[in-house]
Parts: C-alpha cells; sequence; structure tokens
C-alpha cells in the first residue's frame, strides 16, 4: 500500500480523492497497487467537508511533506508560490511529486526535474496541459524515436468556448464570457485564459519538450481573444475561415518561433472542428507523421484521470526508467518579428475615391502582397474594407499598420489576425 497526501482541495483536488476511492479496486487489478490518502491540504477552515474526509484533513502543509509516511506529494494547489516551495521540500524529502501546475512547470521544470533526480524520485506533470488527454508522455516515451517540426493546438477550453459561442449563436465578446462563466468555464478574473497566458504556459512545456530546448512562458509571444469581435467572426465565416485562439510551435533552421494568438483557419483544418471547452493538440514527427490528440482539456474528472495515471506511473517506475529533462539543444528562439503568416486585416476608412489606392500602396512599400480586398458596410461615409494578405513577415505587418493609422482619411485599423492558409 502506497500513501499519499494532496496539497490542494478544490476542483482538481476534489476530483482526485473521488476518483481514487471510487477505482481503487481497478487500479489495484489493473496497476497492481494500491493506494491510501493520507492527508489531504485545505485552506478554508469554515468549509464544511464530508464526514469521511475528517479525519484525512490538515491545515498544515508540514503534516504531509515531512510525513515519513507519505510516499507521493499530489500538487493541485495552483500558482506558482506557495506551490513551487512544497514541491521543493517534498522532493528533498524524497517524496515523488504528482502536479497538475503549468505555471510552475512552464517556469522551473527543468529545477525541479533536476531535483527529483539527485533525491531518486519521480517528477510528473501529465495533467498540466490539456487536461486529460494524454500528451506529455507520448511525446517523451512513445514518440521519442522522431524529431518533431511543428506543433500547433488548442490549449484553452475557456477561450475555445467563447469563440464557439460567438460563432454559433451570433453573440458578442462579452455576452460569450459571461456565459462562460455562468457554466463554470471561466473563473470570476478570467484574464489569464483570455488573454492568452494560460495556453502560453502549456505551449511553453510542449515546446520544450518536443523540440528539446528550454522554453519559458516568456519566450512565447502571446495575443489573446479580447480583441476579437463578432464582426470579425462574421466576415471569417464568409470568407470560409473560423477563429481559434492558436499555441504554436514551429522549427525552421535558424531556430524555432513559440506563439499563441487569434488565427483563422480554414473550415477544412482539423482545428477547425473543435468546439466548446475540448482541446486539440497536433503534432509534427518525422517518422509519424501528423497526430491529433483530441478531448476534455479541462475539468474536475478529466484533470483528475491524469493525475492519477501519474500517479500509479510515478509508483511503478524504477530509477533507470525516471522522466528526465531533454532540453539539450540551444536553439535559439526567434523574436516574433521574423515570424511569417498571412494576416486578416479589418479597417474603417473614409469612403471616398483614393483611400483604397493609398491603403494598397502601404501594403506594397512593405513588401506585403494582397490576396484580397474587399469593401464591406459603409455607415455615415465610412466604409469597412476587409484585406487578406500572402504570407509575410510580422515586422512587415507591424510597419504597414502604423502607417495605415496615421493616414486622414483612416478612422482605424479595427483588428489584425494571423491566416493559416494550409489544411
Amino acid at each position: 500500500m502506497y500513501n499519499i497526501g494532496i496539497l490542494g482541495f478544490g476542483t482538481v483536488g476534489s476530483g482526485v480523492v473521488e476518483l481514487i476511492l471510487k477505482n481503487n479496486g481497478n487500479i489495484e487489478k489493473k496497476g497492481g497497487l494500491t493506494l491510501n490518502i493520507k492527508k489531504i491540504l485545505v485552506k478554508n477552515k469554515v468549509k464544511k467537508r464530508p464526514e469521511y474526509l475528517k479525519e484525512l484533513i490538515t491545515y498544515e502543509p508540514e503534516d504531509i511533506i515531512y510525513d515519513p509516511e507519505i510516499d507521493l506529494v499530489v500538487e493541485v494547489m495552483g500558482g506558482e508560490e506557495p506551490a513551487l516551495t512544497y514541491i521543493q521540500q517534498a522532493l528533498k524529502n524524497k517524496k515523488h511529486v504528482v502536479t497538475a501546475n503549468k505555471e510552475v512547470i512552464s517556469k522551473h521544470g527543468r529545477e525541479l526535474l533536476e531535483l527529483a533526480l539527485q533525491n531518486k524520485v519521480n517528477l510528473l506533470f501529465e495533467a498540466s496541459v490539456a487536461g486529460g488527454i494524454p500528451i506529455i508522455i507520448p511525446l517523451k516515451e512513445s514518440l521519442i524515436a522522431n524529431e518533431f517540426a511543428n506543433i500547433t493546438a488548442i490549449l484553452n477550453g475557456t477561450t475555445n468556448f467563447i469563440l464557439t459561442q460567438m460563432e454559433e449563436n451570433k453573440v458578442d465578446f462579452s455576452t460569450a464570457l459571461e456565459m462562460a462563466k455562468k457554466q463554470g468555464y471561466a473563473e470570476s478574473d478570467p484574464s489569464a485564459d483570455i488573454l492568452g497566458f494560460d495556453a502560453a504556459r502549456k505551449i511553453a512545456i510542449l515546446a520544450s519538450i518536443a523540440f528539446n530546448v528550454r522554453v519559458t512562458p516568456d519566450k512565447v509571444y502571446t495575443e489573446g481573444i479580447n480583441g476579437i469581435s463578432y464582426t470579425d467572426i462574421n466576415y471569417a465565416q464568409e470568407l470560409g475561415f473560423t477563429i481559434k485562439l492558436i499555441a504554436e510551435a514551429q522549427r525552421t533552421k535558424d531556430g524555432i518561433f513559440v506563439l499563441v494568438a487569434p488565427v483563422l483557419l480554414r473550415k477544412e483544418h482539423p482545428l477547425s472542428s473543435v468546439k466548446d471547452v475540448y482541446n486539440a493538440v497536433i503534432v509534427e514527427g518525422d517518422a509519424v507523421g501528423r497526430l491529433m490528440f483530441y478531448g476534455k482539456g479541462a475539468g474536475k474528472m478529466p484533470t483528475a484521470s491524469a493525475v492519477v495515471s501519474d500517479i500509479i506511473k510515478a509508483l511503478k517506475t524504477d530509477e533507470k526508467n525516471r522522466l528526465n529533462c531533454t532540453c539539450f539543444r540551444d536553439e535559439r528562439v526567434l523574436p516574433i518579428e521574423l515570424f511569417r503568416s498571412a494576416y486578416y486585416f479589418r479597417i474603417k476608412a473614409m469612403d471616398k475615391p483614393g483611400v483604397l489606392s493609398k491603403i494598397s500602396g502601404i501594403f506594397g512599400q512593405n513588401n506585403i502582397n494582397l490576396y484580397m480586398v474587399i469593401q464591406k458596410n459603409s455607415i455615415k461615409n465610412i466604409a469597412e474594407i476587409v484585406v487578406i494578405t500572402y504570407e509575410t513577415t510580422f515586422k512587415n505587418i507591424q510597419k504597414a499598420v502604423d502607417e495605415i493609422n496615421s493616414l486622414d482619411d483612416i478612422a482605424e485599423v479595427s483588428n489584425v489576425i494571423r491566416v493559416k492558409e494550409e489544411v
């Protein structure tokens, strides 16, 4: 029998306890070991807990971290601190650690894995990316023979739910966000999701593993969906696209790009059909080709499933097969200015002769070729112009935006969004 201590009893922590208590018999038969939850760290001292848990509850992390009878610590508190300190202390006390903490792993994963190796224990973190979808272990073990060229993913269920509601129910961003909050898909402060920071942490972890390069969230170019309007969703649909928040890691001969941003995807693209709170990860390996992992990327039980799977793996993995850091390459994370893509522009301009030629002239001066130019609605002599460019650098796009905005006949460049033409 193995004793487990759980740090945190929120959505994921309660799911882990529920899953172990419910399926411990099957776990013993299939995994060959018995799990015993010995202690659960909680923060709220006045909240009522189920009677059968009262003997397990503690308010002191030391009761778990320094208990010599506890074999493995599950950290599901979230946030960087004090979670990082608790993980470090547990590893130093020769305890295996399983965590769902994307912030800690994306920023400190290398150091923590090295600390685990020094202390001859396991550190596993499958639940830190894409909830119940297995992706960390497949990249590190099942697909170890491959060199990866690209990862393209939807890694945040909240933003995907919002964009799905905007598209299917024809509502604006604020209405869709309120819908997400009411259904429990968005926090009271959803900024980490809608500004792209959550997805940035996750793609940093995946890029580090797939490309064997240390990538931290501060190196990930990040845009959120807060600037996406229903107008953009509607125009995208008319042109045969859907808008998704895409996390991408791309290897080139000069280095790697890692970014999170809204993207217009062709309706035929596999990620276009990923809706609501579902996540999906597409990886491209030189041997295996393109693989797509799809499922619920968050939520109580899907995430608990990944945590419990890691618990079993951590307890069964010996020293020779221990998960370690494989960031052995020293490749450059390239600046976003060099990234090449096609782009969608929505521009409000005076509805009079010569304005379109001025806009086209600026694109041409910045080495941007135009694939499509459409004049949409005209209200009170202000026309809305939609432009889709051919592939160019982000630097050229930024320069063109500044120059177009400086024209007297331009009300505003309302939006600029990447376009992914390939399927």
